[in-house]
């Protein structure tokens, strides 16, 4: 299968396996400094935008293991272009003893972290070399006192692999963290990069040579050409029905705009047919001309798929509303008071088992259907799709997509905008779409999710926007990904 730019996410351990291999091959400290140099040149940069480096004080926050090795090393690649290194030993004792001495060599000075508080405040960059992959849990004195201090300050910090004291491979923060400005990771991007983007930064990898020994990856990110490249387009041959017809059923009397903007979004996302389905088939007609409407999903005509659930309610006219819509035993993305609905009844949930469903649960609907999320929110969507038996789109700030077989995808959201009343019915229409234009559900998912989120950054333009103005940004997200194909 062709990957379009799609890249990987890689555990803790995965890395550490691999670089071991790596590390069995390669001549003692030879990748250390390979990472270090890569690091270094990243730090000019930042240290560099006032178009100078010479002369500029950088203040490594230095651990224990390879992570303070790293940024010894780095440091020493700063000093030979003139820059103020200043090492903060955090545990001198297990401070990597070559990277420390070569440092020294060099100029640059190494201090304890009560004289390296006045450095780091002092500095134009901090380097948090403080833990690696393999840190577990909060941040401790006297490392969490220098990271507040330097937050507070308002100096930018460049991360080194990881932000100390995010977990590595659930983006989990239980206490004193880092937040970088800027982080480079080595040899692959780990969970974290994407389940706690506001924490890292931006990102840059450094090539280490591990892509031929790393494994199949943990999770994968998609890039805005695969999605591009998977969008239906039509050709000269379509029509109306060949490009697929989608059904909606959602909204009601008490909530009709679900019904207007998940019908809204399927008629966006796509060039073919809508059909809708519902009480607010009325208000539907008034703001989509093109959709064909009816009172009851009985009466709505073929489709090849259908997307329900927002706005039906959870009685039992909601129930029957779903139970008709699996009957039609064509691909479904169900969502809102329908995964409610699954959640409460065992004979709904057995009917879409290995069929190809979506579900898109935020935490709360997770919880009722599949139990807390908990910190891994990769693991857990994939344990719901195995248990469950269709593919789970888990809605966050990074959202996650599993399939029953195991593959998981993950997209890091570019802001918070999309966080607004009616923003998942828009995405529920958009996957529903993409199902009846004939992609399988795991990429229907992930691609709606993507033209998602983008749409809802240029629909935001750095201010609030409601889920209409959303919706309305659908094509120009689309032109955008289909751009950059």
């Amino acid at each position: 299968m062709t990957t379009h730019a799609t890249h990987g996410v890689w555990t803790a351990q995965q890395v550490r396996d691999a670089e071991g291999v790596l590390l069995s091959r390669t001549a003692e400290g030879a990748l250390m400094r390979r990472a270090a140099f890569g690091l270094a040149v990243h730090a000019r940069r930042m240290l560099a935008a006032d178009g100078r480096v010479g002369g500029r004080r950088v203040a490594l926050l230095v651990g224990a293991g390879n992570n303070g090795g790293d940024a010894l090393w780095a440091g020493v690649e700063l000093r030979r272009r003139g820059v103020g290194v200043t090492a903060v030993l955090l545990d001198a004792e297990r401070a990597h003893p070559a990277g420390l001495a070569a440092l020294r060599r060099a100029g640059g000075r190494a201090v304890d972290p009560e004289a390296g508080l006045v450095a780091a405040l002092g500095a134009d960059l901090v380097i948090d070399g403080i833990v690696g992959i393999s840190g577990r849990g909060p941040l401790r004195a006297p490392a969490a006192d220098l990271v507040a201090a330097v937050d507070r300050a308002g100096v930018p910090v460049l991360a080194v692999d990881v932000p100390s004291g995010v977990d590595t491979d659930t983006g989990a923060v239980d206490g004193p963290a880092v937040t970088a400005a800027a982080t480079v990771t080595f040899g692959a991007r780990k969970p974290v990069h994407v389940l706690a983007a506001p924490r890292c930064g931006a990102v840059h990898l450094v090539d280490i040579g591990l892509g031929d020994v790393l494994p199949e990856p943990h999770a994968v990110v998609l890039g805005a050409p695969d999605v591009g490249w998977r969008w239906p387009v039509p050709g000269p041959d379509d029509d109306k029905y060949s490009q697929g017809v989608v059904g909606i059923a959602a909204g009601s009397d008490v909530y009709p705009g679900a019904a207007v903007l998940a019908t809204g979004a399927a008629v966006l996302a796509t060039s073919g047919m809508v059909r809708f389905a519902g009480s607010a088939a009325r208000g539907v007609r008034d703001h989509w001309s093109e959709v064909v409407t009816t009172t009851s999903v009985e009466a709505a005509g073929r489709t090849q798929a259908w997307a329900v659930g927002p706005g039906i309610g959870t009685d039992d006219a909601g129930r029957d509303v779903l139970a008709e819509v699996i009957r039609r035993e064509v691909s479904l993305c169900v969502d809102a008071d329908g995964v409610t609905l699954l959640a409460q009844h065992a004979d709904l949930r057995a009917a879409v088992r290995g069929r190809p469903v979506v579900i898109t649960p935020h935490d709360r609907e997770f919880a009722r259907i599949a139990g807390e999320v908990g910190v891994d929110r990769v693991g857990a969507a994939r344990r719901a799709a195995a248990d469950l038996g269709v593919t789970v789109l888990l809605k966050g700030n990074a959202t996650v997509v599993a399939d029953p077989d195991g593959r998981a995808l993950v997209h890091p959201a570019r802001s918070s905008w999309a966080a607004t009343a009616g923003s998942g019915d828009v995405l529920t229409g958009i996957i529903g779409a993409l199902l009846a234009a004939g992609l399988e559900p795991w990429w229907a998912a992930g691609c709606a999710a993507y033209v998602h989120g983008l749409a809802a950054d240029l629909a935001a333009r750095g201010a609030p926007a409601p889920a209409s103005a959303l919706q309305a940004a659908i094509p120009a997200a689309i032109r955008a990904i289909r751009a950059e194909d």
